[in-house]
């Protein structure tokens, strides 16, 4: 479902930033200045009307970003992402109908899971990025290397989202399983309301310089 040059992409970016995006008048300023501080991969969730609006305009003037689409529930919300310009698709859960028609229309998508009968579900559908949803709720690392470790001989990596800031992030960047984080921290809807794109540029930048200290180390 991800080809190995989208994974090692997401590796490189080691954050996705999570928008919620109420006004598609903000999606494009908003993208540049994730953007502009380092921060090159987005999943913009599906949670408002302007949501595929915003995926479009995205899409058609921030070409250097990795568009992705989030909170997709339905099949024809994927294909919707797709049409839009969805990169790659991520849902908070394991549906299969709709893990099946982002196979069939060549989305590559990262089902949600939480247990191994999840992961199961998944990898059975060939995926093998995966978003762990809700991680820290959940237990946090020590739950994600338990629930990893079953499936490790079969190159399942995780997108932890849920709980993750900048205090416990570095945690889960070193972890082998962790593809990236999922980053709902780095566009705060305050600051987006407020249109205030150089304190968002900020938290990128942080963001950024966070992952490449600690994966490089």
């Amino acid at each position: 479902m991800f080809p190995d040059s989208l994974q090692a992409r997401l590796h490189r970016s080691g954050v996705i930033a999570v928008l919620i995006i109420e006004d598609a008048d903000t999606a494009v300023p908003l993208a540049q200045a994730l953007l502009a501080g380092g921060v090159d991969a987005i999943e913009l969730t599906l949670r408002t009307p302007s949501a595929l609006e915003s995926l479009r305009r995205i899409h058609r003037e921030v070409p250097d970003l990795l568009l992705g689409a989030g909170t997709i529930l339905t099949p024809q919300q994927a294909a919707e992402a797709k049409a839009a310009g969805a990169a790659f698709g991520v849902a908070p859960g394991m549906n299969p109908r709709v893990v099946d028609e982002a196979t069939r229309i060549g989305l590559p998508f990262a089902p949600g899971v939480c247990t191994p009968t999840d992961i199961e579900l998944a990898v059975e559908r060939g995926c093998r990025a995966l978003k762990l949803f809700p991680a820290e709720q959940s237990g946090g690392l020590a739950y994600l290397r338990a629930v990893a470790a079953p499936f490790s001989h079969l190159g399942v990596r995780f997108i932890p989202l849920g709980g993750i800031t900048p205090a416990n992030a570095e945690t889960y960047l070193v972890e082998p399983s962790v593809l990236a984080l999922g980053g709902s921290w780095l566009a705060p809807r305050d600051l987006v309301r407020a249109r205030d794109w150089a304190a968002l540029t900020e938290l990128a930048r942080d963001a950024s310089e966070l992952v490449s200290r600690t994966r490089a180390a």
